[in-house]
């Protein structure tokens, strides 16, 4: 399935056509308008990358890369018409991954993407206590031993671990393992979760990693954690 572009721009008319480029690049994109909705679609959505403007009403987009950065381990690239290095310099020193001045090409955005996924992917390597997930390689391991999962158990470990103790819903959790199987139910995530603990835990019954968060859904913890 496509890689998830998100894109944070509040000019609609160059919004759409890095949309209409991404998409003909071979990805999914999404467009919102401004920061706050750019940080709620980043707890949302399963995005693979964002694409954020740094000029956004109601939240700039420093202050959602900020807020991201803690949150997750999204790719970003800036987008900045300011032409100002400490605006770049800042994003960068936030954890955003590259920027690109306005005015830009739609296709140089689009090869820009392609670099930082690539140079994501190598880099991913997930460490909660004992438990290593690395996405590029569909690898998990518990204290080095490797682990068999299906598609579905390890879209929902590798979203798990790349942000640990982060509580997911099954809503999110199933957005993503749709990317890769044909599940449609939010109660698919409870049969694939008893799976893994079945698969990482040393008692499923009493999970040291896997743990369900009641009225959420799951998160991902070191075996000594809270």
């Amino acid at each position: 399935m496509p890689e998830r572009i998100l894109i944070a721009e509040d000019d609609h008319k160059q919004a759409d056509i890095l949309r209409r480029f991404l998409e003909h690049g071979g990805f999914s994109a999404t467009v919102v308008p401004d920061g706050a909705s750019a940080v709620e679609a980043a707890r949302r959505l399963a995005a693979d990358l964002l694409v954020l403007d740094l000029g956004l009403p109601r939240l700039d987009g420093l202050a959602v890369c900020r807020i991201v950065r803690a949150e997750q381990d999204l790719p970003i690239i800036m987008l900045t018409g300011r032409n100002r290095e400490d605006d770049v310099l800042l994003g960068l020193r936030l954890g955003a991954d590259d920027y690109v001045t306005k005015p830009y090409r739609p296709q140089e955005i689009v090869e820009r993407v392609r670099t930082v996924l690539r140079r994501a992917k190598r880099a991913a390597c997930h460490r909660v206590g004992g438990l290593v997930v690395v996405p590029a390689h569909r690898e998990v391991m518990v204290d080095g031993v490797p682990v068999d999962t299906t598609p579905g158990e390890f879209g929902i470990i590798a979203c798990l671990a790349a942000a640990p103790g982060r509580p997911f819903t099954r809503r999110v959790l199933l957005a993503r393992i749709s990317r890769t199987a044909t599940e449609s139910t939010e109660r698919t995530i409870d049969t694939h979760v008893r799976n893994l603990r079945r698969k990482i835990e040393v008692d499923p019954a009493r999970p040291r990693y896997l743990r369900t968060v009641h009225g959420i859904g799951y998160k991902l913890v070191a075996a000594d954690g809270p």
